[in-house]
């Protein structure tokens, strides 16, 4: 069955990875959307101090056809980002017609701000506290604790897709 994931939620709460290793466990073509939106950042806009919808629409504008060309062959597709607008999610919905899965990966703060701090470039204390606000003012999906180790985030979510 060919479908695709999404995994959502704040800064350094650990959704790459995640998202790597469940694609490596099913398989599956893994991508960043929010490495995507970094390719343009010089046409980012801004909307209340947050990247605005629009420039997350864009985003899904940009990915979808390689997406939709995965998913056509039978791969699964599974998209890592902030996803802190839920238009965005609702669009890349709206625009893949596929079986879809989301995932909303919950945290405390001091978790994300700590995990920032240990990866190689870190965003800062400031930046993960405004996304965090951000994205946590919605869920979507299915909601997986992200302090549990990554095996058993990986099995949790694998139990929600469908076997191959």
């Amino acid at each position: 069955m060919v479908y695709y994931v999404i995994i959502r939620g704040p800064l350094g709460i650990g959704k790459s990875t995640i998202a790597k290793s469940l694609s490596e466990k099913i398989k599956a073509k893994h991508i960043s959307i929010d490495r995507i939106i970094d390719t343009f950042k010089k046409e980012w806009v801004w909307e209340d101090g947050y990247i605005s919808q629009k420039t997350f629409i864009h985003g899904n504008e940009l990915i979808v056809p390689e997406a939709k060309t995965f998913l056509e062959t039978g791969k699964v597709v599974v998209f890592d980002g902030n996803f802190y607008h839920k238009s965005q999610v609702d669009d890349l919905i709206k625009r893949l017609k596929f079986s879809h899965y989301v995932f909303t990966l919950t945290a405390p703060l001091e978790v994300c701000i700590a995990r920032d701090v240990e990866r190689g470039k870190t965003h800062g204390e400031d930046a993960a506290r405004a996304v965090y606000k951000k994205s946590t003012k919605f869920t979507y999906g299915t909601q997986i604790d992200a302090t549990k180790p990554l095996d058993k985030c990986i099995r949790e979510i694998i139990s929600y897709l469908p076997s191959n």
